[in-house]
């Protein structure tokens, strides 16, 4: 992913409207966008944190840009790495797929700003607790 040039991206004026300013966009904001759209997909297990994260949600608070890094391409369009796992039992490449779609959707309803690439790292399957199977006896 390209570097993090700037701390906010502009939001362009919408068309039939008079420009009464500039509207930036934080980028803290494009990634809890991003990140919220990521749990309502269907098979991602979690997103990756960090040790402050951890500690965080310990405390009982969300942190919901978890696992999102947001950057600049060298366009100077937005750019989204996103780091997840996948639950057991579900095809990746489809899940995958629908984290970009759904990433691409929730950010260009909440902002106008498109995105130029979405990547989604896959860092671990999670699988289902399994249940002891007790013998029975006879």
């Amino acid at each position: 992913m390209a570097e993090k040039v700037g701390q906010s991206f502009v939001q362009p004026t919408p068309s039939g409207k008079e420009e009464l300013g500039k509207i930036e966009v934080a980028a803290e904001v494009i990634e809890v966008v991003a990140g919220i759209a990521v749990n309502e997909v269907e098979g991602i297990a979690a997103t990756r944190g960090n040790i402050a994260t951890g500690v965080v949600e310990r405390f009982g608070k969300k942190v919901h840009n978890k696992g999102i890094k947001s950057g600049v391409t060298e366009t100077g369009e937005i750019a989204i790495d996103v780091f997840c796992s996948v639950k057991y039992g579900y095809a990746i490449p489809k899940v995958a797929k629908e984290v970009q779609t759904q990433i691409r959707q929730a950010i260009f309803n909440m902002t106008a700003l498109e995105t130029a690439e979405v990547n989604v790292h896959i860092t671990g399957i999670l699988f289902e607790k399994d249940e002891i199977a007790v013998p029975v006896q006879e």
